[in-house]
C-alpha cells in the first residue's frame, strides 16, 4: 500500500464523521418555534402545576411537536422520492 491510501481514507472518514454530526432525525425543526421548554411555556400563562390545564397545555406541546416532526419528515421523504423519480443528467 502506498502511504496516500491511509491518508485519503482518513480524509474521507473525517469528511464521513463532519458530515454526520450535521443531522439529527428526531429534533423538532427550528422554524417549528418549539425550542423553549415546555414547562416554562406552560407556566408563563400562569397555570398551575399539575393542574387540568398544565396537563392539557403539555399535551397541546407535545402534539405540535409531534405534527412538526412528521411534517419535515413528510417533507424530506417528499424530496427523496423527488429526485428518484426526476433525475437531471447533465
Amino acid at each position: 500500500m502506498s502511504p496516500t491510501v491511509p491518508s485519503r481514507l482518513a480524509l474521507a472518514l473525517l469528511a464521513a464523521l463532519a458530515l454526520s454530526a450535521c443531522t439529527s432525525r428526531h429534533e423538532v425543526p427550528s422554524y417549528a418555534g418549539m425550542t423553549e421548554d415546555d414547562d416554562a411555556f406552560c407556566r408563563q400563562n400562569g397555570v398551575a402545576v399539575g393542574s387540568n390545564e398544565y396537563v392539557a397545555c403539555r399535551k397541546n406541546r407535545d402534539v405540535q411537536r409531534s405534527n412538526a416532526l412528521t411534517r419535515a419528515n413528510r417533507a424530506q421523504r417528499n424530496l427523496g422520492e423527488m429526485m428518484l423519480n426526476n433525475p437531471e443528467r447533465p
